[in-house]
Order: structure tokens, then sequence, then C-alpha cells
């Protein structure tokens, strides 16, 4: 902070007259060397004698009147300035609005046979290590995204199948939800699976990780908090629903996990003594959407902001600060929200939608601008996965499509940063590509 030598407003007048007499002399140096105006004359010393004595004997020769001494001070946990004057906070590129071009047509289109159209289930997810997990019908594939290798992980028997998968934050392991209400966690580098969990007396349709606890959402309107290091795993049962969560997200920061369910509810749940789960009551419950809440996503550089999509009689995207319960913005977006994803490299935010036109958008952040609607899918997009250099989104379609669109990609122009590029293998999708 500046540390600033007091001064009474009469001296303050006297300095600017000073100088202002000093200012009408410059231009002159001729002239005020030979009238003895100079640095060293008799008046140039009066006057610093005038000035230090005004500014209570600061000796102004050869020390600042104004001067930063000190770094800023931290900010208070959970302190937002958008205007970032003096906490500077690391922010994606911001663009002005339609100044970047955005691909309006996938890269890939590749089949999804048998991907089962339900509103309520997440049936994929794409990990750091670049593999894209998805359950077709009662099989979970991986796709590597780099080499184009598809694998089967598993097939179910008996009319069972995966309702929702979710991949640790590093590392190889996937939890799946089944339709029977328990969680099983896979080596996917062995393929082979670890442990089953029990805790739900419905399908578990949503998975969320935070480090080595894994958070489900079931039909039976509860959330349980899995310690996967513990044989005793249940180490939390959430009741803050009434209906099938449906949505479930950790902050960026590990602090808050979201919870949307088909009661229309978005609570928020802190975590417990800075363990990586949550308390068993909600620190938040917001009321405000008119339909089933699935779409949640935090804001990477702002995590105490929460966005949250409403469905088909609700169609509108909502905006929370959770450092203090109030609802920061809301937009009506005219069709149901499937899913939400703030792009890493730019200050914007991806919709995915259902009724009517089953299109992503992309959004201006925070001012909520459209940037572009992505048309092509035929039936309702049912869930958006993001890559791990933020430049590619894939989703997944009610019409039996995955599309991958690069709409998130770094701008040399914009980036100094040198960007290394890698040679992707042949893909062995390239046949059922249409």
């Amino acid at each position: 902070m500046p540390s600033i030598c007091p001064a009474s407003s009469a001296t303050v007048e006297q300095q600017n007259q000073e100088a202002k007499k000093e200012n009408d002399s410059e231009g002159n140096g001729e002239e005020n060397q030979q009238n003895g105006n100079g640095s060293g004359s008799p008046k140039h010393a009066e006057r610093i004698k005038i000035l230090s004595e005004a500014v209570k004997g600061c000796d102004i020769s050869n020390k600042r009147i104004l001067s930063y001494q000190t770094k800023a001070p931290a900010a208070p946990e959970g302190h937002m300035n958008p205007l970032k004057v003096v906490y500077s906070v690391k922010t994606p590129m911001s663009t002005k609005s339609g100044s970047r071009f955005i691909p309006n047509a996938p890269e890939r289109i590749l089949d999804a046979p048998d991907i089962i159209n339900d509103y309520y289930l997440n049936l994929m997810d794409w990990s750091g290590d670049n593999v894209v997990a998805v359950a077709l019908g009662s099989s979970v594939y991986l796709w590597n995204a780099a080499s184009g290798n598809i694998e089967v992980l598993y097939e179910n028997e008996g009319g069972d199948h995966a309702c929702a998968l979710s991949w640790i934050q590093e590392g190889h392991i996937l939890a799946v939800g089944t339709s029977t209400g328990t969680v099983e966690l896979w080596d996917c580098e062995q393929m082979k699976r670890l442990r089953i969990m029990d805790g739900h007396s419905g399908r578990v349709g949503v998975l969320a990780w935070n480090s080595y606890v894994v958070c489900s959402g079931s039909r039976d309107g509860t959330i349980v908090n899995h310690d996967v290091r513990s044989r005793d795993h249940n180490v939390a049962t959430l009741r803050g629903h009434s209906q099938e969560v449906c949505g479930l997200k950790w902050s960026s920061d590990g602090k808050h996990l979201a919870s949307g369910g088909n009661d229309n509810l978005v609570n928020v749940w802190s975590t417990a003594n800075g363990a990586p789960h949550t308390t068993t009551d909600p620190l938040y419950a917001f009321n405000q959407h008119q339909a089933a809440v699935r779409a949640l996503a935090w804001c990477p550089w702002q995590p105490n902001t929460l966005a949250t999509g409403g469905g088909t009689a609700d169609r509108c995207i909502k905006f929370w600060n959770v450092s203090n319960g109030q609802l920061l913005n809301s937009v009506d977006t005219k069709s149901q929200v499937c899913g939400l994803l703030f792009s890493q490299n730019y200050k914007e935010l991806i919709s995915a939608h259902g009724y009517v036109n089953n299109q992503l958008t992309i959004w201006k952040y925070p001012s909520m601008n459209r940037q572009i609607d992505l048309m092509g899918h035929t039936g309702r997009v049912l869930q958006i996965a993001m890559s791990p250099d933020g430049s590619t989104v894939m989703s997944a379609g009610a019409d039996e499509t995955l599309r991958l669109w690069k709409c998130f990609q770094p701008d040399p122009l914009l980036s100094k940063k040198e960007k290394t590029v890698t040679r992707e293998k042949p893909s062995l999708l390239k046949q059922s590509i249409r």
C-alpha cells in the first residue's frame, strides 16, 4: 500500500503555485540560467525547504513523497473483484464479441449406437489422460483420443447397465454408477474391476470425484460420499433432495459440492473440516429453478461462482455466488439445458440443449452475449465433456452420435505463449465417421 507523508491543504496550494511558476519557465533553459533559476539557485533551495517543512520534516531531496513499499494484501476468502484493480487473478483470454473464429461444424462425427436417451444419466467422461469413457447399451467403451484405439472395458449381462461414468482427477481409475445402485471402481490400465461399493436403493445416475472421495447421486434422492481408500467407504450420506439426484459437481478449489435434482433444487455443500467429503447439511438450498437441474458448472477462475441450468419447463441458466448465497444473473436460453462447461482458454461458457433446437451455444461471460449456435444434432444433446487441454468439446446426442467441436482452440494471435504441437496417430475410428 502507498506510504504518503501528510501535508495540509494550504501547503499543497503553495506547492502547486511553485510548480506552476517552474512550468511557466520551462523551455527557456538559457534564460533560467542567466536569471539564476537553475537547480542550484537560492530560489530552488528555498522551494525545497518549504516543501520539506510542508511534509513535516521529510527530506524530499532523497525520498519519494509517494512510494509503494509493500505488496497489496491478499484478497480475503470469497472476495470477488471483477475490475481486478488491486487483486490480480489468473483468467483466460478475453476477446471482443465476434472477434475470433469458431468453427460451426464438428471436426468428427462418431457412431454411438444404443446410447440410452435418458436426461438423468451421465454416460460419458473425458479423462486427464485423454481417454473418453462412454456407456453404450450394456457395455462401457474406452476411446483413446490421441491414438484412436478402442477397447471394451466390460459388458453387462441380464439387463444391467451403467448409468454414470466419472474419471478420477489424476490417473486411470474410472468410477461407474450402475442401474442396481452400486458404484464400481475400474482400473482401466489393467482392465480390471477393483471393488464394488453399495449404499443406495436406486440407480446411481451421477458421480463426482474430489481427491480420494467419490460422491454418488441416486434415484433414491441421497448422495453418498465414498472414501475409496477405506474398507468402510461410506463416510457421509446427504439427504437434501426429495427426488432423483441428476447433477453433481465439485468446485475447482475442492471446497464446495453442488448437487441438482429432479425436485428442481440446487444444494451447495461445504467440505467437512477441510476433508475432501462434505458435511451432512447443505450450506445453501436454491429453489428458483422451475424444472429438474442436471447441468452444473463451476467457474475455474472464480471458484465461488456456480452456473446451473434447468430442464424443459425452466430453460434458464442461473449464476450464484456461494460466498453469500446471492443470485448473480439469470438467462432464458429458450431451450432445455442439458449441460454446462466453462472454457479453460476463454472467458466463455458452452451450454448443451434439448428441445427445441438440440444445439450447443457458446456465450461470452459474464455478459452472456450469445457467440454462436453449433447445430447438427437431430436429437437432444445428452451430455458434453471437455478435452484435457480445453480446446475440444465432445457432445453425446440422442441421435446416437458423438461430435467433436474444436471450439476453444487458443488463438495464436491472442496468445504469445508458444504451444507445442503433437502429431496424432491415425484414428482407428475413421471407418465409423459419417
